[in-house]
C-alpha cells in the first residue's frame, strides 16, 4: 500500500482500534443463511432484520453469481460474505488490515474465495482496469475530503454498463446530539470537517457534490433509495444510542448509478 496522508493515517488508526474493541462494523457475519439471502436476492417479502437491512436495495443481490463484485471500503467480513455466498467473485478494498482479516475469516468459514486489497479508496491503482460488474460501496465516503476523487477511481475499475451502489449520510444531519429531550443539530451546515474524539476525521458532503460528482465522472443515476433503518424497532434502545437515533433521524440513502456504456463508432 502506498504511503498515506494525515487523514488516512488518522482513520486507519481509528478503525484498527475499533477492530481491537470489537466494534459492530468490524465483526464478520458468520451465521448467515443462504436460503434467506436467496430470498432477499429474489426480492421476496421477508422480514429483513439486523444486520441484513444494511443491504439495501436488495435487488442488487440478484444474478450476482459468477459476476465480479468489488466491495469498496467495506471490510469486516459482512457485505463480502453475502456476495460470496451468492456466488460472486468478490474483491474487497479497505484501509485497515484488521478489517480485511474479518473478510478472510468469513471466506474461510463459508468456503468461498476472496481477494483482499489494503488501499485507500482514493487510489485504486492496485486493481485492474474495467474489471468489475458491480462496485458496492459502504457508508464510508465521510472519511475522505473529496468524493469526486473516489468517484473517478471507481469509474476506472468498473466495466462500461456496470453498476455503482454508494451510500451517503444525510448532509443536513451529518452531526446530531441527544440533549436529553430531543436530537439537535450539533454543527453549522457550513462546517465540513469533524475531528472525532476517537481520533477519526470525517467530512460532510453536500448534495451538489454527491450527485453532480457522479454525473461528471461518467455515471447515469438510476435511482436513489432511502436507508430503511427507521423500519427497525429499536424500541428498547437507550436515548442517545445509534439504535434510538435511527428512530428519529434520517439514516442516509444509497445511490445506484451506472457507468455509461462505451459509444459505438459510426
Amino acid at each position: 500500500m502506498k504511503s498515506l496522508d494525515e487523514i488516512a493515517q488518522a482513520n486507519q488508526t481509528m478503525w484498527e482500534n475499533e477492530v481491537q474493541k470489537g466494534g459492530g462494523y468490524t465483526q464478520p457475519w458468520l451465521n448467515l443463511d443462504r436460503a434467506i439471502l436467496q430470498q432477499l436476492a429474489a426480492d421476496e417479502p421477508i422480514f429483513t432484520a439486523v444486520p441484513l437491512y444494511e443491504l439495501f436495495p436488495t435487488d442488487l443481490l440478484q444474478n450476482v453469481a459468477g459476476k465480479d463484485v468489488l466491495c469498496l471500503a467495506a471490510g469486516g467480513g459482512q457485505q463480502t460474505a453475502v456476495f460470496g455466498l451468492l456466488g460472486a467473485r468478490v474483491t474487497v478494498v479497505d484501509l485497515t488490515r484488521g478489517q480485511l482479516d474479518g473478510d478472510e475469516t468469513a471466506a474461510a468459514h463459508y468456503g468461498y474465495p476472496i481477494t483482499t486489497v489494503q488501499a485507500d479508496m482514493r487510489d485504486l491503482s492496485a486493481l485492474p482496469r474495467q474489471a468489475f460488474d458491480l462496485v458496492y460501496h459502504a457508508d464510508s465516503l465521510a472519511y475522505v475530503p473529496d468524493l469526486r476523487q473516489v468517484y473517478g477511481e471507481v469509474t476506472q475499475v468498473l466495466r462500461p454498463g456496470g453498476l455503482y451502489r454508494v451510500k451517503h449520510s444525510q448532509p443536513a444531519v451529518h452531526r446530531t446530539a441527544w440533549n436529553g429531550a430531543a436530537y439537535e443539530i450539533a454543527a453549522p451546515y457550513a462546517e465540513t470537517i469533524q475531528h472525532r474524539a476517537d481520533g477519526g476525521i470525517e467530512f460532510r458532503h453536500r448534495m451538489d457534490d454527491i450527485f453532480n460528482g457522479l454525473i461528471e465522472n461518467g455515471f447515469d443515476i438510476l435511482r436513489v433509495v432511502e436507508a430503511p433503518h427507521y423500519q427497525q424497532s429499536f424500541a428498547q434502545a437507550e436515548p442517545g444510542s445509534w439504535g434510538h437515533e435511527t428512530r428519529y433521524v434520517a439514516g442516509g440513502f444509497a445511490i445506484v448509478a451506472q457507468k455509461q456504456p462505451m459509444k459505438r463508432k459510426t
